[in-house]
């Protein structure tokens, strides 16, 4: 294949996977912004408020190793297509479980929104499919930072979609889910309709021409190995700023709560988040293809480190303060995530990349869930400022295991 037509490929499946991130991204806002706050009305407990986000990123990591899966073997269409498809599916049985009060069918109807999530992280590796390798962290940032429209908007618009849902008849909480539904079904029909050509298949099929030619002629070698160091660095980098932001993030709208904010309060401070989450990535994956996953690695350390501390030490009626903490938490995931994925993909090849980008995946939503699940019990044992500052010193754990991969590269060179 020409340059230029690889080129041309490679720009078509951004703006489709920009777009379907923006409908993505609205959708995964309201199991942040209001998962917890229906958890608790339902429950009458704050001990289960974590529960929705530990169910629906439990969810979203069987989905992840199923959205690999499809992936590999058919192509990214299919894949996330599906993925998103069916997290619409659960968004709407959480506003039936809402309607009807059925604890249980909100449990399995937050499972399986879950798909949506993971569809919604794993759009991201598309990007860098037909991508050279000092364009991937940028792809990746690309993909990412189109999520920011629809992920801002989601939370800003939960008093409009509560006042809907009770027009309509049905608890106000459950009105971001509608919303949420219809943009991950949306989502889903973007890719389905337009990711054509696969970009997957296409870079699996320039692999081996180029393998072949290889043999032809010197060209030299282009298939290269799984490096498996690579991957497990990448691994943890994300698995860590994972629990560390999950965590911080499912409690922090049941602390405004218990200190008089309403839920548009709520949807403001989780909006900044989300918006830090994503909008930096206008510039993340620029830095981290120009000074090195190493210094983006502990970049995101110092900022996650630097975010439990505020969260810990801000007054609950501090607006200000919540807003600089979790910016600044979402700013540490974003690093952190972008150089992580970057490492994956620089580790990995066309032939088993797609499956061990569903495994590393799976390990994030696992990582998302225990966060989810304990950051509850640890609020209901201590409280909201216990949970920030260890949330912080555990992101720590990241610097030995950077140390590690350049000792081994040292070792090698």
């Amino acid at each position: 294949m020409e340059p230029e037509i690889q080129k041309k490929l490679y720009k078509r499946t951004l703006v489709i996977v920009v777009i379907s991130q923006i409908f993505g991204g609205a959708g995964l806002a309201a199991g942040i912004t209001v998962g917890a706050l229906l958890a608790q009305q339902m429950l009458g407990t704050d001990a289960m408020a974590g529960l929705p986000v530990a169910l629906f990123t439990l969810g979203s990591a069987g989905s992840a190793l199923l959205v690999g899966r499809l992936s590999q073997r058919f192509g990214r269409r299919l894949g996330l297509a599906a993925g998103f498809i069916i997290g619409g599916l659960g968004a709407s049985g959480v506003v039936v479980a809402a309607l009807l009060n059925n604890i249980l069918l909100l449990f399995v109807s937050l499972f399986i929104y879950g798909a949506g999530t993971s569809t919604n992280l794993q759009a991201r590796y598309a990007g860098t499919d037909l991508a050279q390798q000092k364009q991937r962290a940028t792809a990746v940032s690309i993909a990412m930072v189109s999520t920011t429209f629809g992920a801002v908007a989601g939370p800003n618009l939960v008093n409009v979609m509560g006042e809907f849902a009770v027009l309509i008849g049905l608890p106000s909480l459950a009105g971001p889910f509608i919303l949420s539904a219809a943009a991950f079904i949306l989502a889903g029909l973007v890719i389905f309709i337009f990711l054509r050509p696969d970009p997957l298949v296409v870079a699996r099929a320039l692999e081996a021409l180029a393998q072949e030619r290889t043999v032809k002629g010197p060209l030299g070698a282009v298939h290269e190995e799984e490096n498996k160091k690579g991957v497990i660095v990448g691994t943890t980098m994300m698995v860590l700023t994972q629990i560390v932001m999950v965590a911080i993030m499912t409690m922090t709208p049941v602390h405004m709560g218990h200190h008089g904010h309403d839920l548009g309060a709520v949807g403001l401070v989780i909006g900044f988040h989300i918006g830090a989450m994503y909008l930096p990535s206008l510039v993340t994956g620029v830095l981290v293809d120009r000074f090195g996953r190493t210094v983006m690695a502990i970049a995101s350390t110092a900022i996650l480190l630097l975010s439990g501390i505020v969260a810990a030490i801000a007054p609950g009626d501090s607006m200000i303060f919540l807003i600089v903490a979790l910016s600044l938490l979402g700013l540490g995931w974003n690093f952190g995530l972008i150089t992580g994925t970057a490492l994956i993909v620089d580790s990995t090849n066309t032939a088993t990349r797609a499956k061990t980008q569903g495994k590393v995946d799976v390990l994030i939503a696992l990582a998302g869930a225990s966060g989810g699940a304990f950051s509850g019990l640890v609020v209901a044992g201590s409280n909201y400022e216990t949970l920030s500052l260890a949330g912080g010193i555990l992101s720590l754990i990241l610097i030995p295991v950077v140390i590690w991969s350049r000792q081994k590269k040292e070792q090698k060179a």
